[in-house]
Parts: C-alpha cells; sequence; structure tokens
C-alpha cells in the first residue's frame, strides 16, 4: 500500500494515489496527530489532547477507537494497536512535512558549503508541498497549535532563504509582487522587509525602495513600539549614500566551468563546450504533483547516483512532470540542459542516442565517433565533474539510456517512459497514479473555467470519471470546453457517454488518447508479440471469465507464457492487477482495446474466433 499524507494545507490522504476522505475535523485530527508522530506509539490521553480544546469529554476513549477503527478500514496495518495507544507505521516519503523539512535542510546545507544560487531547487522544491496553512480545517485551540505555529514559522523562513538566494543570483525583478504578497500577510518580517527594499533598489526604483524603508519604519513601530532592527537601519543608510555593495554586479558570462587539471590532460577533439538550453516550455497549467517534483529534483540535485525514472500509463503527465521539475532544477545545472524525445519508438538504439546527446553537447556530426562504445567514453569524458543535466522522454528499454547513466558526481538524468525499466539498478524512481478527482477538477477548471464546472456538478463529477484520471484526456475534454464556450459540460458527457465513439471525441489538434494508448501498445507488440495478441483477445469481451490455460490454448502457446505476458501489459500500464488473482484493463484502455477486437480482420483471426477471450487471473 502507497500512503500519501499531507498536512501542509487542508488535511489530505492518498492511498495507492486516490484520494480518500478520511472523515469530520476529529478523526482528521488524529489522523494528523499520529501522522506527526510516525513510527511512535500515541497513547489515548495525548491523542485527545490534540483532538479537543480544553477538556476532554467523557467520552473521548470510545470516540479516539472508534476514529481509529475508521481509520484503520483505509489504513491497514499500517495503523497498529498498542495497549492504549495506536501507531502509525510511515516511509519518510509518505508525509509531506518530513519531506518539507529535509528538503529545507539540504538546501540549507547547500548554501553553507557552495554558491547560494545552487540553493534554489531545493528550497523550491520543498515550498512546493505547501498548499495553504498547516493542519487547515483542523480543530483549533488543541495541543496541535504549537506544532501548526512551528511549522508555519518554517515556511516563512525558507522562503526568505529562497528569495535571498534569488538576490543572489540577481533575479530581483521576479521577486517584487511575492515579497509585497509575503508582507502584506506577516507585516513584521524584518528580514522580508529588507529583501523588498534591495530588490527595488536594484530595479533602479530608489523611490520606491525609500518608501517601502519608511513603511517598515512605521509598520514596525506601530505594531511593535520599537525602532527597525540595525540590519534594516544599515540598509537604509546604505542606499542613501548609494553604497557599492548594495548594487548588484552580475557576474561574467561563463561558457563553461573553468576545467580541473584532468579535463586540461583531455583530447577529446572538441574546441570549447557548447552549453545547450534544450528543456521544452512548462505548462501554463500545471496540476497536482507537487510531491513527485520535489522527489525528482532532489534526486537529481542532491542524489547519488542522480537518476530519476518516472513512470506511468499513457497520457498521465509524465513529460510535463519531468519537464517541470527540470525548470526548477535548471539553475543547478550552469553546464546546460540536454533534452531527447526517443517517441517510444523501441527501434531507436543506444548508438543514436548518444549521438543525438554528443550533438547536443558541441561535438561536430563527422566528429561523432562510430559505435556505442567509443560514443559513451566520448560522452562521460565531456559530461565528467560538469552540472549537466539529460531528460531522456520515451524511453522503451532500460539500453537505450544506460550509456548516459553518470559514471560520478557532476551530471544528473532523468528517464520518462511507461515501463518500470527494473533492469537499471541503484536508480531512483517515481510511477505517476491516475490523477485524483480533486485535482482533476482543478485542471478542468484551470482550462474551461471554474464557474462553468460549479454550473453542473454533477456533469463535470461524470466527465471526470470518464477521463478517468487521465491528464491528458482532461486536457483535451478542458479544451473543447474552453474553445467552444456555449457548449455545457452536459452536452460534452451526452457526446462522451457512448464508449463506442469515445476516442474519436479525445483528440483535439495534435493531442490524442487514442494515438497516445495506440503507441504504447505498438512498443509491447514490438516486444513481445503473444502479449501484443493477448492484449486484443483481452479486448473482444472484457467481461466474461477466462483461465489462464483457456488463453494459452487459444494463443497456442504455454500457460507460463500467458503469465509473462500479462506481467508485461501490467509493466506497460495497460492492465492492471484487481484483487488477489485477477487483472482489469483500466477504462480508457479498454475502449482502446475494444476498438481493436473490433476490427474486422482481427475478429476474423482464428485466435479470436470461438468463445469469447478477457479478462484473466493471475494464477490458473
Amino acid at each position: 500500500m502507497q500512503l500519501e499524507i499531507r498536512l501542509l494545507g487542508t488535511v489530505e490522504l492518498s492511498v495507492d494515489g486516490q484520494l480518500v476522505t478520511p472523515g469530520a475535523g476529529n478523526r482528521r485530527a488524529v489522523l494528523a496527530g499520529l501522522a506527526l508522530a510516525a513510527n511512535r506509539s500515541v497513547s489515548l490521553s495525548r491523542l485527545a489532547e490534540m483532538v479537543w480544546a480544553g477538556a476532554p469529554p467523557p467520552s473521548a476513549v470510545a470516540n479516539l477507537r472508534s476514529h481509529a477503527a475508521g481509520l484503520r478500514r483505509v489504513l491497514g496495518d499500517r495503523l497498529v494497536a498498542r495497549p492504549n495507544a495506536y501507531e502509525l507505521r510511515l516511509a519518510p516519503h509518505e508525509l509531506d512535512v518530513i519531506e518539507f523539512q529535509r528538503l529545507a535542510e539540504v538546501g540549507r546545507g547547500r548554501a553553507a558549503t557552495e554558491d547560494p544560487i545552487g540553493v534554489i531547487p531545493t528550497l523550491t522544491a520543498a515550498l512546493a508541498h505547501w498548499r495553504g496553512v498547516a493542519g487547515d480545517g483542523l480543530p483549533r485551540g488543541t495541543a496541535l497549535d504549537n506544532r501548526w505555529a512551528s511549522l508555519d514559522e518554517e515556511r516563512l523562513q525558507v522562503f526568505e532563504e529562497l528569495a535571498e538566494a534569488r538576490l543572489a543570483a540577481g533575479r530581483h525583478g521576479d521577486l517584487l509582487s511575492e515579497l509585497r504578497e509575503h508582507l502584506a500577510a506577516h507585516p513584521l518580517r524584518e528580514r522580508a522587509w529588507g529583501q523588498l527594499i534591495l530588490a527595488l533598489y536594484r530595479c533602479g526604483d530608489v523611490p520606491a525602495a525609500l518608501t517601502a524603508y519608511r513603511d517598515a519604519h512605521t509598520t514596525i513601530g506601530e505594531q511593535l513600539g520599537i525602532e527597525p532592527g540595525e540590519e534594516l537601519s544599515a540598509m537604509h543608510r546604505a542606499i542613501l549614500g548609494r553604497a557599492p555593495e548594495v548594487s548588484y554586479t552580475p557576474p561574467p558570462a561563463v561558457i563553461a566551468r573553468a576545467p580541473t587539471p584532468a579535463v586540461e590532460t583531455r583530447s577529446d577533439g572538441v574546441v570549447g563546450w557548447t552549453v545547450p538550453r534544450e528543456l521544452p516550455a512548462d505548462l501554463v497549467t500545471f496540476v497536482g504533483g507537487t510531491a513527485e517534483i520535489a522527489d525528482v529534483v532532489a534526486t537529481v540535485t542532491t542524489a547519488t547516483p542522480a537518476v530519476m525514472v518516472v513512470t506511468g500509463p499513457a497520457g498521465s503527465g509524465k513529460t510535463a512532470l519531468a519537464v517541470r521539475a527540470a525548470h526548477v532544477a535548471a539553475t543547478d545545472f550552469p553546464d546546460g540542459q540536454v533534452f531527447v524525445d526517443l517517441g517510444y519508438r523501441a527501434s531507436v538504439t543506444p548508438d543514436e542516442v548518444l549521438a543525438r546527446v554528443l550533438r547536443a553537447l558541441g561535438v561536430a556530426p563527422a566528429d561523432v565517433p562510430k559505435g556505442a562504445d567509443e560514443q559513451a567514453g566520448r560522452f562521460r569524458s565531456l559530461a565528467a565533474g560538469r552540472r549537466l543535466l539529460l531528460v531522456v522522454d520515451g524511453v522503451t528499454r532500460a539500453a537505450q539510456v544506460r550509456p548516459l547513466l553518470p559514471a560520478g558526481p557532476g551530471p544528473a538524468l532523468i528517464v520518462v517512459g511507461q515501463r518500470h525499466l527494473g533492469s537499471l539498478e541503484g536508480v531512483h524512481r517515481v510511477a505517476l497514479p491516475p490523477l485524483g478527482a480533486t485535482r482533476a477538477r482543478e485542471l478542468l477548471a484551470a482550462l474551461a473555467g471554474s464557474a462553468r464546472l460549479a454550473a453542473d456538478p454533477a456533469s463535470t463529477a461524470e466527465l471526470v470519471r470518464i477521463c478517468a484520471g487521465s491528464v491528458l484526456a482532461l486536457r483535451i475534454v478542458g479544451t473543447r470546453l474552453a474553445r467552444w464556450p456555449g457548449m455545457s459540460v452536459g452536452t460534452l458527457v451526452g457526446q462522451l457517454g457512448d464508449g463506442r465513439g469515445r476516442l474519436d471525441l479525445l483528440t483535439y489538434e495534435d493531442l490524442s488518447v487514442r494515438a497516445s494508448l495506440a503507441t504504447g501498445v505498438a512498443v509491447v507488440r514490438s516486444e513481445d508479440e503473444v502479449a501484443g495478441r493477448l492484449f486484443e483477445l483481452l479486448g473482444a469481451s472484457p467481461e466474461a471469465p477466462a483461465m489462464v490455460d483457456r488463453a494459452a490454448t487459444h494463443l497456442g502457446v504455454s500457460s507460463q507464457r500467458v503469465r509473462q505476458a500479462l506481467e508485461d501489459l501490467v509493466e506497460a500500464h495497460l492492465l492492471y492487477r484487481d484483487g488477489p488473482g485477477g487483472y482489469r484493463l483500466p477504462a480508457l484502455v479498454g475502449d482502446y482495446a475494444a476498438e481493436l477486437a473490433a476490427v474486422p480482420s482481427a475478429l476474423a483471426h482464428p485466435l479470436i474466433s470461438g468463445p469469447p477471450i478477457t479478462l484473466l487471473p493471475r494464477s490458473a
């Protein structure tokens, strides 16, 4: 069971990628209290202090046991009963509080040992875990209040540490609106006032900088009855005197980092280093995945090896998430970012991938070595010790990216594919589940407008259900609604309701659910013929029961070979395990499989004629 508990905002619980409603306020307070004390026993008396303000009611113990029983129905054996206590077992990455604090600590450590610009992606990833006020919606006046206040204070500190790093990077213009919003909510933060004053001065607006100082002086004096601290007063004097230390001097343009002696002794045939900036544009409408983005950023900027494999079903937003994370981490890779799209073509060879990367790094086509071994050696020589980020999308086989795995510190790699790529050992992985209903509605609202959805909540819920958590399908229907303002959500749902033509409507310009699924199925067929044929059989009659042996007879292979094909389909996210012994086709995948099975030439195939073959249990 995969859990995700989010306390940095409204309390949320996700189980195996699906958002679950924990219950009313008191039950959510029990969940929050147990999560904050993860892997430690919390007594019933302590839990009562976390749930009720003041003296708990006489029924407190009975109520707490009832809440625990309700949570156990969702959490299973993760919630352990102890004598007069409970313990919630969590991995560190399953609680957003721990991930936020871990990333914040990593960022502070980097700031103490290297150029402060390097902390920007890590602290940005830390703040990405926040969605509002910590513990929002829970009872107040309880023993948890101090914890929420402490977390909110940590958030303010990390925001200001990030602002400090961005000022050091010369991003003063981008900071102005964020600092003003920060100070509107927290007007006594002297450090933030100093950052706003400095940013305004560096933008050339000296009058606004002096006005900001007067505003700080007035606010602090009126609310606290004291003068601003020495640091703020010193900055005011420095600005009045136009002291050089408050001006920003950009560093000289750098094409490459100064080579180490080991680099100087190379003879790699390349004159200078070309700094590639190949990342695609970041999507404006991007919803969800904050924890996954934080994982990717933390991995490529701090982990060893710095390799993250992003997997998920077709249309799950894998590429968008990888690109967003790469943009967040880009400043940590001044030697460049290379983006390669393999298009989920199994025929792409490792030497073709290496040649593409070498050309991006400035190697002339005529100088690219022949053969994967020499190309891999040239790449390792060029990339050694350099802060270079590679993003390879559309990967179908581990062999396509194995030569790009970092041989030492410096470069980092993000791999995007539908398959798990299990033979890549020692790497970090993040699997994207289907988008939950709440975030699906957020994406639709971003594209079509929230008022349009609010006008017909029932149809909106049905539209979300039809899209089955597919980011691609949601983008298509959201774009359709935006393109035709006169179309109601109910009208679109009515058109999509007939599954026989649903995939025809889930297409808009170059976006197509059918094309995305077809690409994934084509890869499976090219690498496992039996799995490809089995996928068509599953589409012929997805409801009738069948056994592995029966499928093996129809396909002319062994039962063990059918089991292997079933697991290949699971690996490609074309089939889900369902319960202890079965499988099921995901909703939109089932629509595509049914289309394949309905093709006359396929129906005439001797393997499909006769009794229908459908969803198969994993054990015969």
